[in-house]
């Protein structure tokens, strides 16, 4: 390296143009060996030089912040089914003159397919933690500008820095519940606490499992006293033979749709999600809800907004929306799950109280499975063919 081109980086250094880390990679980069910048530094003192003189008073204002995102007045909404309130939807509309389209869909699977085939069109899903981690390592989701977030310090504590978006860059938590067992009592005695009830041939074609195959394979995992985000093949195989098994007695893999036969007791016992079995339990009194003593699966559903989505503004409009403490105690005192926002649990008819030491101890986040996810995919393939 020239002894003219070292200068003149020190210079730049010197005046405040290059921080350290830059000189050291422009140094390496004009050929200087790693030696020879070390010696450099060490000469120098190692130190930082000073911040550079402030601008002129007289100087223009640099611009701070990402441009404003345009208005719109329509938005594409994807939810799962029978979660948000009857009125919120009218209520957004009314206020902000803003149309909504509102779809739904009945698993993580069918949303993550419609998104990857760029179907759908959506401005706002709301997919469970996990799948969250897969779409933003995908660069499908756009990052959050909380600048239109006015509400987000409602969130508790408990959700705010979720392991699958720390910091919530990307998503908003939206409701969160477990997946355990829903009964009818006045059929079943005694009542279940155990996912070893799903094999028991006295209950056959009265009995059903999620049409999931990470909640429904997951609850073997846990009866197994392995986590339901195990990767090792002797595991995965124990769950398939215990799957196997169970689905000799099932009448049918079905998920939110079972509720209607619960309340008719066409089906007696059934793998649901807490929410799902409150809203049963409207229908009729008798349906119960179990939290198996090996453990079970809790999650966390969130509001994320597509990368391609076309109204980003009136996606974020909308989550700041729900994050009022009245709208939030209205969408989860109707769906019956749990809220994560602290403002609007002291505002529920029934709360959902958050879960206690003691049941965080059974409870167990889904994680993204890697390359296992191929094997577990296989899996419920040949169970769901057998």
């Amino acid at each position: 390296m020239k002894r003219n081109e070292m200068d003149g980086l020190w210079t730049g250094f010197q005046s405040g143009q290059l921080s350290r880390r830059e000189l050291v990679t422009r140094l390496l980069a004009a050929g200087a060996a790693a030696p020879t910048v070390a010696a450099f530094l060490e000469a120098c003192g190692g130190s930082e030089p000073p911040p550079p003189p402030p601008a002129p008073a007289d100087a223009p204002a640099k611009a701070e912040g990402p441009p404003e995102l345009p208005e719109t007045k329509a938005l594409h909404i994807g939810n799962w089914s029978d979660y948000i309130a009857e009125d919120t939807i009218a209520n957004f509309q009314a206020e902000t003159g803003i149309t909504v389209t509102y779809d739904t869909y009945e698993s993580n699977e069918e949303l993550m397919s419609k998104l990857q085939v760029g179907a759908g069109g959506y401005d706002l899903i709301v997919p469970t933690g996990y799948i969250v981690t897969l779409l933003a390592a995908q660069n499908l989701l756009f990052p959050l500008d909380k600048r239109y977030l006015s509400n987000l310090g409602n969130i508790a504590p408990l959700f705010a820095n979720p392991e699958y978006d720390p910091g919530l860059k990307v998503s908003v938590p939206y409701q969160w519940g477990t997946t355990g067992i829903a009964y009818r009592a006045d059929k079943v005695s005694p009542p279940p606490d155990s996912w070893a009830v799903f094999h028991d041939p006295k209950y056959k074609g009265k009995m059903t499992q999620m049409d999931d195959l990470r909640d429904c394979l997951g609850s073997w995992l846990k009866y197994r006293g392995k986590s339901l985000n195990a990767t090792d093949p002797a595991d995965l195989a124990q769950m398939k033979a215990d799957a196997l098994q169970s689905k000799a007695l099932l009448k049918a893999y079905l998920s939110a749709p079972v509720k209607g036969q619960l309340a008719a007791g066409d089906v007696w016992i059934a793998q649901l999600w807490n929410g799902d079995t409150a809203q049963a339990k409207l229908e009729n009194d008798q349906i119960a809800y179990a939290l198996p003593k090996e453990g079970a699966g809790i999650w966390t559903d969130s509001l994320v907004i597509p990368a391609s989505a076309p109204n980003k503004r009136a996606a974020h409009q909308f989550i700041d929306y729900v994050l009022r403490p009245e709208v939030g105690a209205s969408i989860s005192d109707f769906t019956g799950y749990g809220s994560p926002n602290a403002a609007a649990l002291a505002k529920m008819k029934t709360p959902v109280p958050y879960p206690t030491d003691d049941e965080l101890t059974r409870l167990e986040y889904q994680k993204d499975l890697g390359k296992a996810t191929e094997l577990w995919d296989q899996i419920w393939t040949e169970i769901k063919s057998a």
